[in-house]
């Protein structure tokens, strides 16, 4: 139930007010702090309780092998899986001979905050040891958004009422005992047992040093650590290191108002081709620079670079406190994700913990980087470019299921193919559109030619080739991609994906225009008129699948004539489905796991309004709508947006809702894992896209807004062509202000208007025309809310 609520509701933080260590493991994702290089689990500073443990670096993976019970051709040989590195969080307190152990003793106070605005997550905590020694600790700790490398934590603890001997034991910590995968959920991530063979080791005065090699995928890891100690005189200090740990312990004897403070700052890089030596002297060149910035001033350039993200991104919403807060949630944690990625993936769950094995998805592009594109455009540049770095194995892999141009891998840490099931892997082309679509949205929300050029064109033309050679023309002319799985995960291997045929369209006169505009670059990758003719035709010519007796578009050819799911006979506790029913019988039966032809109908929007119209729309939702059973998070906001579209209001709050509290709530009971990024960055896309009503797949920006009755007030910032436009929405006006840039043309449902700087414009928003409320799958309706 949504309405279980395990954190206040504060505008701007995220504060556990009590702890329950039997979800510790859940709050450790949602107190994570990561830059999208360097990533910390929001474990307990002492290290123990944990649920799981959790320091990454965005592309660290070891390599295994991957099972089959009967090999094929073609099939992945190797998989990938992210690694826990070098833990530099902790921090041991021994309390008058006794560990700081929070499941021994009384825990008088225990609380944590996760401040959105300053990037830090704070605790405060008051402990009474089991021989009656009472101390109250503080941290607050950070990942830095400025200095790459750097992730930094204060410490302080003070005696409560009596003189007490602390000792405090910093840490850096490698091949940490990790607990296995909850179940048989194919979600969890596997755990690998002591991933890091050990190069070096260094404790000397307050500085502590290792470096560890992955044993398969050849790379090299460093983490050092410096500390600042402030205590009464007779503190001490001694150091020492072993192979997988180095230790900074520290003694001092407390008086009442004594304090020990502990400012650790700690240094994270890694590298598959540089030296050992190379590697230690980056993270201590690292660490100077931080050292220079000092505690202090890290926190003042966390604020800073908030303050500027916060200006151009915030989304405010009045009427519904708890979708203010996820929101804001969310935004922060897709920009933590990828804010300093450079030319690394973004993973379905970020760097705050190991699910789906620290994999990336198509996801990325199609949920993740639109919000990045309209308010941190850079990153969402830079999680092309690696995709581009990734071209060699994309190229290889075509080749190998005999294609030309290049097939993107359906889920991966460094490029190549990670999943061993085909018909969810392989199959799944639709990926290769859904970079280019991400391609195409940046371009025309940045008016980046050097980016197009460098970058975008290598990117389209490839994956056009690909869909050139996937897809065969009929007797009659027709284009079909025959065989390929969608967004749908309940559907696999079937002829004529309405998402894919449209995404693959698009991606075909996208790189047809692209070489156009750059001709040289066209002429770079070997790209002549007839190629690019082909692929005109061959868009033009594109099968969209439709039920003339039942006036809708099809999920794929034949999908509306397949047997219904026997939703009726379908428990509550059989979801979802693919964890309690073979794929076999999933496959054949007209059931949907995540929005598929509802995609479509939010990515491809300019097409089905030049080819259809609302009511079209409208039928079509309330046609997959009973269908949908929403085991995917990425669901409910793609429904969210063409419910608000199709004038089901209510509905479209209720599917933002269940969106925005996806971890929070913890709705899909896998928080644990890591949180669900794309599903964050959907809470976004179902304010901005579904109640701000905002497409820009056609090169234009136009707005449709509509608010359900709960909501007062929606408003929201975006950067769009060097300009940054505010849109604030009520019941029955719309305004949009340019905050800067010159005149913006946009369009108000069907009004072109001009916006100018200063000079705000406000249009009355019309009331969406009522239809019948869509039906639900038994049980599987939107969560309470």
């Amino acid at each position: 139930m949504i309405t279980q609520r395990a954190y206040a509701v504060e505008p701007w933080t995220v504060r556990e007010h009590s702890l329950d260590l039997d979800v510790l493991a859940q709050s450790e994702s949602v107190f994570a702090l990561s830059n999208g290089h360097v990533g910390w689990r929001g474990n307990l500073d002492e290290g123990e309780p944990h649920g799981l443990p959790g320091s990454y670096l965005n592309g660290v993976h070891e390599l295994h092998p991957l099972p089959y019970a009967e090999a094929g051709y073609g099939y992945p040989e190797s998989g990938q899986t992210v690694i826990n590195v070098t833990n530099g969080k902790v921090l041991r307190l021994l309390v008058d001979d006794e560990p700081f152990d929070l499941r021994y003793g009384r825990l008088v106070h225990h609380e944590r905050t996760l401040d959105l605005r300053r990037g830090v997550l704070e605790r405060v905590c008051e402990w009474t040891s089991p021989a009656g020694s009472t101390v109250r600790v503080r941290s607050t700790r950070l990942v830095s958004l400025t200095q790459r490398a750097i992730a930094a934590v204060a410490y302080e603890v003070e005696p409560v009422d009596s003189r007490t001997r602390v000792v405090v034991q910093s840490e850096l910590v490698a091949n940490e005992s990790l607990p296995g995968p909850d179940g048989d959920d194919p979600r969890a991530a596997r755990a690998l047992k002591s991933p890091l063979e050990p190069e070096e080791d260094l404790a000397q005065g307050h500085r502590l040093r290792l470096v560890h090699r992955t044993r398969r995928s050849g790379l090299r890891v460093a983490v050092a650590a410096d500390h600042v100690v402030d205590g009464p005189e007779r503190t001490t200090t001694g150091c020492e290191s072993n192979v997988d740990v180095a230790r900074l312990t520290i003694t001092s004897v407390l008086e009442p108002g004594q304090r020990l403070r502990v400012e650790k700052l700690v240094a994270h890089g890694w590298s598959g081709a540089r030296s050992r030596p190379a590697m230690s002297d980056q993270v201590e060149a690292a660490l100077a620079a931080a050292a220079h910035s000092g505690w202090q001033g890290l926190l003042d350039e966390q604020r800073a670079y908030l303050d500027d993200f916060w200006a151009r991104a915030d989304v405010e919403v009045d009427g519904d406190e708890e979708i203010q807060q996820a929101v804001r949630f969310a935004l922060f944690h897709v920009l933590q994700a990828g804010a300093r990625a450079e030319g690394r993936a973004i993973p379905a769950k970020g760097l705050t913990g190991s699910g789906y094995d620290g994999h990336a998805f198509w996801d990325t592009e199609v949920f993740v980087l639109p919000l990045l594109i309209c308010t941190v455009p850079g990153a969402a540049a830079e999680a092309l470019r690696w995709r581009q770095t990734t071209l060699p194995a994309a190229r290889e892999r075509a080749a190998q299921l005999g294609l030309r141009g290049a097939a993107f891998p359906w889920r991966t840490i460094e490029g190549s193919e990670g999943s061993a099931y085909w018909p969810a892997g392989t199959a799944a082309f639709h990926v290769n559109a859904d970079i280019a679509d991400a391609v195409v949205r940046y371009v025309q929300a940045t008016g980046d030619e050097r980016f197009e050029h460098d970058t975008g064109v290598e990117l389209l033309v490839e994956t056009a080739r690909l869909w050139r050679s996937l897809g065969h023309h009929d007797d009659r002319g027709a284009f079909h991609i025959d065989g390929v799985t969608g967004p749908d995960e309940y559907s696999a291997v079937a002829d004529d994906n309405t998402y894919t045929n449209l995404m693959a369209r698009a991606n075909l006169l996208a790189a047809a225009d692209a070489c156009k505009r750059h001709p040289d670059r066209a002429a770079e990758l070997g790209v002549d008129e007839e190629e690019s003719a082909g692929w005109r035709d061959a868009a033009e010519a594109v099968h969209v699948p439709y039920n003339d007796e039942l006036g809708v578009h099809e999920q794929h050819a034949g999908f509306t004539r397949y047997q219904r799911w026997d939703f009726a006979g379908t428990r509550p506790d059989q979801y979802p489905l693919m964890l309690h029913f073979p794929y076999f019988d999933l496959y054949r039966k007209q059931v949907i796991k995540q929005a598929d032809l509802v995609l479509a109908m939010h990515t491809c929007a300019a097409w089905f309004e030049q080819f259809s119209d609302e009511e079209q729309i409208a039928r079509n939702f309330a046609y997959y709508e009973p269908l949908t059973v929403r085991d995917s998070s990425l669901s409910a906001c793609v429904q969210a947006v063409l419910a608000a579209r199709t004038g089901h209001l209510d509905l479209a709050h209720a599917y933002t809702a269940e969106a925005a509290l996806m971890d929070l709530a913890d709705l899909e009971h896998n928080t644990r894992d890591g949180l669900h990024i794309a599903s964050l960055a959907g809470t976004w896309t179902a304010l901005v896209a579904g109640f701000g009503g905002m497409r820009w797949d056609d090169g234009s920006l136009r707005f449709a807004p509509r608010l359900p009755p709960r909501l007062r007030r929606l408003a929201f910032t975006l950067r769009f062509l060097g300009r940054c436009l505010r849109v604030e929405i009520t019941a029955d006006r719309a305004t949009y202000t340019l905050r800067s840039g010159p005149p913006l043309t946009i369009r108000h449902h069907e009004t072109e208007l001009t916006v100018r700087e200063d000079a705000a414009v406000e249009r009355p928003v019309p009331l969406p025309r009522p239809r019948p409320a869509p039906e639900q799958p038994r049980h599987r309706g939107p969560h309470p809310y």
